[in-house]
């Protein structure tokens, strides 16, 4: 039987950090990193070649997600905000319950994972945004999801 895919090509991911003896295998690149109230949200953001046709403006990212409670208390993610803004800088902004049709719930030392992607029509831009967090006692908070680069082979690097 085969399991199930997540609307819009979300692929969660529950799990227990790895005991202190294991690493994880370093990334490509450095991730960028946020921490708000013990919460700490970790991107990487992947150019997806073969989705992408430059010569059609079309430029594809895939960007994965770990979201780590550090904290003391459990909490429950229940809306996302994301600003996607292009290199000429239109901003396209996306709310939404959950991540990939998933609102998790996340004791302390558990994280969850989870990838998506977006299309722009310029070779390279930036994202940032947030997630609306919920307590146990129903109070809850923003969660910042730090800005990160996308870029391309297409354009020479550069800090958006």
């Amino acid at each position: 039987m085969q399991a199930q895919q997540p609307p819009s090509g979300a692929l969660p991911r529950r799990q227990q950090p790895p005991p202190a003896s294991e690493s994880s295998p370093p990334l490509a690149d450095e991730p960028y990193s946020a921490i708000t109230r013990q919460i700490r949200v970790t991107v990487q953001p992947v150019y997806l070649d073969d989705q992408s046709q430059p010569s059609e403006d079309h430029y594809v990212w895939a960007y994965h997600v770990m979201i780590e409670n550090q904290g003391g208390e459990t909490v429950q993610l229940r809306n996302r905000h994301w600003q996607i803004t292009d290199a000429r800088g239109r901003l396209k902004e996306v709310r939404g319950p959950g991540v990939g049709g998933d609102q998790p719930v996340l004791a302390p030392g558990e994280r969850f994972e989870y990838t998506s992607g977006t299309p722009l029509p310029t070779p390279s831009g930036i994202m940032v945004g947030s997630y609306e967090m919920e307590c146990q006692d129903g109070s809850r908070f923003d969660v910042a999801i730090p800005a990160f680069s996308l870029d391309s082979p297409y354009q020479a690097k550069r800090l958006n």
